[in-house]
């Protein structure tokens, strides 16, 4: 349940390139990649796409409070393409996190199946019983005071992979309404997570081509 849904309107859509097969935005930390239930949650960056590109269509998803780069398709027979990508794991793409604490190993992987948290949802947990098999690499940019900057490749696309992925190495994302506390919790006033840079080939030439967008924090 969203309370206060008060997305980002500057800028209000955020276009990092256009063509006639593919579009590719940034979205901002704050907004939904499609419209919520209640008609209260119906701006969402599919719906600001589409007052421009009618036939524009999500492709991929970003958590609402996640920013960074999103691909839409332009069209039916272009979706599926973008798609398959996305399904057979044919895309590179990697998210610029801040954690709680010094994270002291300077790389890794996190191999940890996935399931959500049904008594809490939408919170996820690790389940090795009935959860989906999930990977994410990391690696330690640099540390600040209290935090460390992280570079992280997620392999597979479960709901909430990076921040559960993180939480259970004991550095939880700063900011995090749903899995930070106390001090990780109000270090930030907003999930300190981007996604930086996403690599896709074009469904009209299928040259690979890359996207970044420039982390906000």
């Amino acid at each position: 349940m969203l309370l206060n849904y008060a997305p980002p309107r500057d800028p209000y859509l955020d276009i990092l390139y256009q063509d006639d097969h593919m579009l590719v935005i940034n979205k901002p930390s704050g907004l939904l990649t499609v419209p919520g239930k209640d008609p209260k949650h119906a701006d969402s960056a599919i719906n600001r796409v589409n007052t421009v590109f009618p036939s524009a269509r999500i492709v991929h998803r970003l958590d609402m409070a996640t920013s960074g780069v999103l691909c839409l398709a332009m069209s039916k027979e272009t979706h599926r393409f973008l798609s398959i990508q996305f399904q057979d794991r044919l895309t590179n793409k990697h998210y610029i996190a801040r954690v709680h604490g010094k994270l002291e190993q300077p790389s890794g992987s996190v191999d940890l199946p996935l399931t959500c948290d049904w008594p809490n949802r939408p919170k996820q947990m690790v389940c090795h019983e009935t959860g989906k098999p999930s990977l994410t690499h990391f690696e330690v940019l640099n540390y600040e005071d209290k935090a460390t900057r992280v570079k992280l490749t997620p392999i597979t696309g479960r709901s909430h992979q990076l921040r559960i992925h993180m939480l259970s190495l004991g550095h939880v994302i700063l900011g995090d309404r749903l899995y930070a506390k106390d001090e990780a919790l109000t270090a930030a006033s907003r999930l300190q997570l981007h996604a930086e840079m996403l690599q896709i080939c074009h469904p009209y030439t299928e040259q690979l081509m890359t996207f970044t967008a420039k982390v906000p924090f």
